[in-house]
C-alpha cells in the first residue's frame, strides 16, 4: 500500500473554496491550465509549451520536506466547484520575509478567486511572515489590483525574465507589511 506524503501545511477556508496543499492527483488539472500560453505569459517560471513531465517535477519540489515554496491549490469542490481553480504560494526569504505568486486558470479570470486566494492567505500568514512581497508584470494590470486591493503597496519598477515569453518583460514590485 502506498501512503501520500502528508505535508505539514494547513488548509485555509474562503467562503467560495478552500487552499489545501497540492496533491499528486492535481497534476492533470494544473497541467492543463499551466499549459494555456495566457497562464504561462503571466508567470515568470511555467514555460510554453508545457514539457512532459513539468507538472509532476512541481508537485514534487511542492511536497518535499526541503522546499523553501509552500503551494496551495484554490479548491472549489465545497461549492460544486473544481478541484483546481488556481495556484497560490508563498516563497520563504530571510528577514521574516516572503514573496506571494498566484495564478488563475482563466475560466476564473475577473470572477474575484484571485483577489478571495490573496487576502485568505495573508490573514491565515501561515509561514508567519513580517512583509511580503510580489511582483506582477506591467502588462498585468489585474494582478495588479489583486495586490493594491489586499494592501500591498507600490515600491517600483523592475524586470524580470519570463520563460514563457523567453524575454525580459518590465514589472511591477509592491510589498505589505504583516505587523
Amino acid at each position: 500500500m502506498k501512503h501520500d506524503l502528508i505535508v505539514n501545511q494547513p488548509v485555509i477556508a474562503t467562503e467560495r473554496f478552500d487552499l489545501r496543499p497540492l496533491r499528486p492527483s492535481d497534476a492533470g488539472m494544473i497541467e492543463f491550465y499551466a499549459g494555456d500560453e495566457r497562464v504561462a505569459r503571466g508567470t515568470t517560471s511555467i514555460p510554453h509549451p508545457l514539457p512532459p513531465g513539468t507538472t509532476e517535477a512541481f508537485i514534487a519540489r511542492a511536497l518535499s520536506d526541503e522546499r523553501t515554496e509552500d503551494v496551495w491549490a484554490m479548491d472549489g469542490t465545497k461549492t460544486d466547484g473544481p478541484e483546481v481553480m488556481g495556484l497560490i504560494s508563498l516563497e520563504r526569504m530571510d528577514r521574516g520575509q516572503c514573496e506571494i505568486g498566484f495564478w488563475v486558470a482563466p475560466a476564473y479570470w475577473n470572477s474575484g478567486v484571485a483577489s478571495a486566494a490573496v487576502q485568505a492567505l495573508l490573514a491565515a500568514n501561515p509561514l508567519e511572515c513580517r512583509t511580503v512581497f510580489a511582483t506582477v508584470f506591467q502588462d498585468n494590470a489585474a494582478s495588479a489590483r489583486v495586490l493594491t486591493n489586499a494592501g500591498f503597496e507600490y515600491l517600483g519598477d523592475a524586470e524580470t525574465f519570463s520563460v514563457a515569453r523567453n524575454a525580459k518583460v518590465p514589472t511591477w514590485t509592491y510589498s505589505r507589511k504583516m505587523d
